[in-house]
C-alpha cells in the first residue's frame, strides 16, 4: 500500500480547530471563576492584549484561517480594503494580519498621532503669523523667547523636555515630520494601538532632548523628529527583520525612499546647526534629538513592533531595554543638574 499524502497546513489547521472545539466544555459545565481570575480577564480586556496561546483561540473561533490568504478575499469595499492593506503594510505574519483584519472596529479611531499632527501644525501657524514668518522661522530673531522651546539654559522648566515638539525651525522642517507622522505613524497606531505607539513617540521625544542636554549641551532644541525618528526606525527594522514575511508592495524602494528623507532631513538639521547663528552667541537647534529618536525606536520600538497583541511584561528584551532607557535617563538627570557646573560650560544667555 502506497502512503497517504500529509495533509496541508490548512486542513491541519481546521482538525485541531475541530479538535479543541471538542475538548472545549459547554458554557454551562465550566466551572465559576475565582475571584482573582476575573481581575486578570478584566485586565486582559482593558489591555486589549492576548495570552501567547491566543493562536488557539483564532483556530478555534475564527475558521477563516482555514481558507485562502487575504489578498486573494474579493468584493471588499473600501474601508475593509484600507484595513486589510494596514495589515500588510504593518504585520509580518498571515495569522496576525486575518486577526487584525477581523478583530478592527475603528474604536478608537488613531487620535494620537492625529491629534498631536493637529496641535504641530496649529502652533506652527501661530508662531508663523506672530513671527510674520513660515520658512526657517528659527532664525528670527525672538523665536527662541517661545516658552515651548527647550534651551539650555532654562533646561531646569521640565515641560520643555517634552514641548519642543510644537515648534518647528520652519514650514520644510514641519512638512516632512508631518508627513512621516501620517504616512507611518497612523497605520502604526491602528494596529499596534495609541498607548503603545504613543510610548515609542514620547520615549523618542524625551531622549531627544535628553540627548541633547548631554551631546550639544550649548543648543536648543525644536522639532518633533525624535519622535519621528522613533517610530520610522522602529518600523523600517521591523520590516528588515521580518523581510520575507512582510507582504508590502514596493517595500525596498519605499524603505530607499524613507531613508533618503530622513537623510535629508537629518542633513538640513546639521546644516542648520553650524550656520551662523541668528542669536548669537546661542547656536541654531541642535540635530542630535534625531539619533535619540533612533536609539529608541531601534530598541524598545522594536520590541513593540514584532510582538503584536502580546503582552510586553512577558518579554525580557522590553525588560533590557526599559531598563537602559531608564538608566539613560537617570544619567542624563543628573547630568544636567551636576555636569554644567563641574565643567564650567559658558552657556548662551537666555532668551
Amino acid at each position: 500500500m502506497g502512503e497517504h499524502p500529509s495533509p496541508g497546513p490548512a486542513v491541519a489547521a481546521c482538525a485541531e480547530a475541530e479538535r479543541i472545539e471538542e475538548l472545549e466544555p459547554e458554557a454551562d459545565e465550566r466551572p465559576p471563576a475565582a475571584p482573582e481570575d476575573h481581575w486578570k480577564v478584566l485586565f486582559d480586556q482593558m489591555s486589549n492584549k492576548r495570552s501567547n496561546s491566543f493562536r488557539q483561540a483564532i483556530l478555534q473561533g475564527n475558521r477563516r484561517l482555514c481558507s485562502k490568504a487575504l489578498l486573494e478575499e474579493k468584493g471588499l469595499n473600501l474601508s475593509q480594503r484600507l484595513i486589510r492593506h494596514v495589515a500588510y503594510e504593518t504585520l509580518p505574519r498571515e495569522i496576525d494580519r486575518k486577526w487584525y483584519y477581523d478583530s478592527y472596529t475603528c474604536c478608537p479611531p488613531p487620535w494620537f498621532m492625529i491629534t498631536v499632527t493637529l496641535l504641530e501644525v496649529a502652533f506652527f501657524l501661530y508662531n508663523g503669523v506672530s513671527l510674520d514668518q513660515f520658512v526657517l522661522q528659527v532664525t528670527h530673531p525672538r523665536y527662541l523667547k517661545n516658552s515651548l522651546v527647550y534651551h539650555p539654559q532654562l533646561r531646569a522648566q521640565a515641560w520643555r523636555y517634552l514641548t519642543y515638539i510644537f515648534m518647528h525651525a520652519g514650514i520644510e522642517h514641519l512638512g516632512l515630520n508631518v508627513v512621516l507622522q501620517l504616512l507611518v505613524g497612523v497605520p502604526l497606531e491602528m494596529v499596534h494601538g495609541a498607548t503603545r505607539i504613543g510610548l515609542v513617540y514620547v520615549a523618542g521625544v524625551v531622549a531627544g532632548s535628553l540627548a541633547v542636554s548631554v551631546a550639544d549641551m550649548t543648543a536648543p532644541v525644536v522639532g518633533s523628529s525624535g519622535g519621528v525618528y522613533a517610530l520610522v526606525s522602529a518600523h523600517l527594522a521591523n520590516i528588515v527583520m521580518n523581510w520575507s514575511g512582510m507582504q508590502c508592495q514596493f517595500k525596498l524602494l519605499r524603505m530607499a525612499v524613507a531613508l533618503v528623507c530622513m537623510s535629508m532631513e537629518f542633513g538640513r538639521a546639521v546644516w542648520l546647526r553650524f550656520h551662523p547663528s541668528a542669536y548669537p552667541p546661542c547656536p541654531h537647534p541642535s540635530f542630535v534629538a534625531h539619533l535619540g529618536g533612533v536609539a529608541v525606536g531601534i530598541t524598545l520600538g522594536v520590541v513593540v513592533l514584532r510582538n503584536y497583541e502580546q503582552r510586553l511584561q512577558d518579554q525580557s528584551l522590553w525588560w533590557i531595554f526599559v531598563a537602559m532607557y531608564t538608566i539613560f535617563v537617570l544619567f542624563a538627570v543628573f547630568w544636567n543638574i551636576f555636569a554644567y557646573t563641574l565643567l564650567d560650560l559658558k552657556l548662551p544667555p537666555p532668551p
